[in-house]
């Protein structure tokens, strides 16, 4: 057995799973959930409908 051991700089991503995150806190963050149907929708007819 070797006498060396491999230290990481921090934690990894992978290793670590992301934190459970309240609905409403998630809501603040994203903004609310959009319906797959206006995921087909593009970019400019999301933007002249909102204007």
């Amino acid at each position: 057995m070797s006498k060396y051991s491999f230290h990481s700089s921090g934690p990894d991503s992978w290793s670590s799973p992301r934190p459970v995150r309240d609905p409403w806190l998630r809501q603040i963050h994203y903004g609310k959930i959009q319906p797959m149907e206006g995921a087909r929708e593009g970019f400019l007819a999301r933007l002249l409908r909102a204007s």
